[in-house]
This record gives C-alpha cells, structure tokens and sequence, in this order.
C-alpha cells in the first residue's frame, strides 16, 4: 500500500503542501478553520506523523539549492544563470547566514535524483527550480516528498510559487517592431521546444506574424549554444529568398550568428538586423551592438529568493510577476533592404 504524504493530504484538503504541513506541526501560517480542516482529513486518511521527521524540520541548514540541467559548455557562457545567480546572491547578502548550493546534471533524471538526496539527508532549506516543461513532473515530485521550492517559469501548481513574467507581449512587440522598419521576411531561432517558455514565445511569433502580414515567418529551435545559433543563422540565410531580420532567444546565438552573417559576406544591419532576448553585457561589447529585450534577470534572482522565503516561513507563497522586458533599441537592427 502506497505510503500517505503530505500531498495526498494537500490533494484532499485543496491546500498547498506547504499549509499542511504548518497545520500539521501546529506552526503559524494557515487560518484556524484551514488548520481545522486539514486536521479532521489527515486524521479521516489514516495520517501518522513522523515524530524524527518533525525534528528535522525544526532545524534551518541555512543553504538554498539551484540545480542547472544544461550541458556544461553551454552553462560555462550563457549570461543568463549569471545574472541570476548575481540576482540570488545580491538577495541573500540580507541574511549572511544563508549561502546558495549549486549543481549542474547532465540529465533530467540525475536532477530528480539530486533533488531526493539533498532534502533526505537535509541539505537545503529549499530550492529554487528553473527550466520548466509544461506538466513538469518536479512540481509534483517536490510536493510528494515535501521540499520547499519556487519556480522560475510559467505557473502550473498551488503547491509550487512561480516567478514569472509573459513573454507574448514582448514577442510580438519585437515583431511590431521590424516590421516598422519594413522587415516583411522575419525568422526566429529559439531556445529548446521542451521549455514553457519557448512554447508562448512559439504562440505570440506566430500570431505577431499574422497581425503583421509577413510575407513569411520561420522558426528554428536549438539549445542556446553559439553553435547551435550558428549553424541555425548559416540555414537561414543560405535560402534564396532569406530573411531580412532573425529573433534570437539568447545573446550567445545572436553573436554566433553575427559572426556567421560577416563570413556570408552578408552585413549586418545593412543586410540582416539582428535581434536578442536577455540583453547581458555581450550586446554592448560587440560592434554593431546588439538591440535586446532586457529582462531584467538580476531582478528574477531576487524574486526568487523573496518568494522562497515565504515559503519557509509562513508555508506557502503566492505566484510574484517580474516587470516586463524592455526593448532596447541598437545598431544591430535597421530599415530593411530594398
């Protein structure tokens, strides 16, 4: 017989996991009546705590864990986690006692496995999860085995807080925006097709193609490394009828392709504009600088910790937007060809 968890409770009582376990442990954080509830139900299923459970719980490690599933080359220089993990850290100096743990797995499967060890041996206090896949399968390990955790994506669960931020109307203001400047054949190379993110980037391309009437819009998906963005600029500007204007979904392939563009003999942004999402430092390093959706990352990193910190003090936590991202207009992008 499968073994009762807080979840199962939490399924029952249409609670988050975290506000049974403040009911159950007589901690402050859930209203009389809720704590009422969840006591009758967990008593109606049978539910016995675990009084060396309720011990461990007591005690705070001090340590919040950030587990990356990317291949290492492509972590060694994506901007990305470093503006957040700058973000976490900026979040965590207002409480010297707390430090961030990081990992990064080659797989899906060795995260969960991580995920498992660090809060059976208590590790962590809890963990801030990113990269998230629409029906993840963490948000209801997490629940089952109760480790506090916040999101970095698109909510899907009560029982795990998300920050998050909708990337629609930005997708489709990078349109409107090329195609001011006349740019009627408009690609994108985004990240890979698994995460939430990439899917509602995917939607609001192609509708802001057709509130636009491009003569043709086309996505190409790769995995955030300039190679991959590389190879994906040489494809599409190898077609006769190419592209005057791509999207890239990270700096590092908005580059690569750069570089590439200059070894076609194609010039950018006479020939070709280029846009980026992100917006680090490397778009004002490079010549012609890169025009980017800032996404103000950093701030995600504080978020994140903010909404984690709820979490370990009153139980639970409600899902936090971050701003929106802000297009900054730069020399990489301009009027299209004749």
């Amino acid at each position: 017989m499968k073994r009762l968890t807080i979840a199962d409770i939490a399924d029952a009582a249409g609670v988050s996991t975290g506000a049974v376990s403040y009911a159950l442990n007589g901690k402050p954080g859930v209203s009389a009546a809720t704590r009422e509830r969840v006591l009758q139900i967990a008593d109606s299923m049978g539910w016995r705590p675990s009084t060396a459970a309720r011990a461990l719980t007591r005690a705070r490690t001090g340590t919040i864990g950030l587990i990356v599933d990317r291949p290492a080359q492509v972590l060694g220089i994506e901007p990305f986690f470093m503006q957040l993990v700058s973000g976490i850290e900026a979040a965590l100096k207002a409480d010297p006692s707390t430090a961030l743990m990081l990992a990064v797995t080659d797989d899906r499967d060795t995260e969960v496995e991580t995920y498992r060890r660090w809060w059976a041996e208590r590790r962590v206090d809890g963990v801030i999860v990113v990269d998230l896949n629409d029906n993840d399968l963490r948000t209801g390990l997490l629940a089952e085995i109760g480790l506090p955790a916040v999101a970095l994506g698109y909510p899907q669960s009560r029982d795990l807080p998300c920050v998050w931020s909708d990337d629609g109307p930005p997708t489709e203001e990078v349109v409107g925006y090329l195609a001011a400047l006349g740019h009627r054949r408009i690609a994108r190379v985004a990240g890979p097709v698994a995460l939430s993110h990439t899917l509602r980037r995917d939607e609001a391309f192609t509708r802001a193609a057709q509130t636009h009437q491009l003569e043709w819009s086309k996505t190409l998906h790769a995995d955030y490394s300039g190679d991959s963005g590389a190879r994906a600029a040489r494809r599409l500007l190898s077609e006769r009828n190419r592209a005057t204007a791509i999207i890239f979904d990270n700096d590092v392939m908005a580059l690569a392709a750069m570089a590439a563009a200059q070894e076609m003999g194609i010039s950018v942004p006479e020939e070709l504009s280029i846009l980026s999402w992100d917006d680090s430092a490397l778009c004002q390093l490079v010549r012609p600088a890169v025009t980017a959706l800032d996404r103000h990352i950093t701030q995600h990193g504080v978020l994140s910790i903010e909404t984690l910190n709820d979490v370990l003090e009153t139980g639970t936590a409600e899902h936090r937007q971050a701003p929106p991202p802000v297009l900054m207009p730069r020399a990489s992008t301009s009027r299209a060809p004749r």
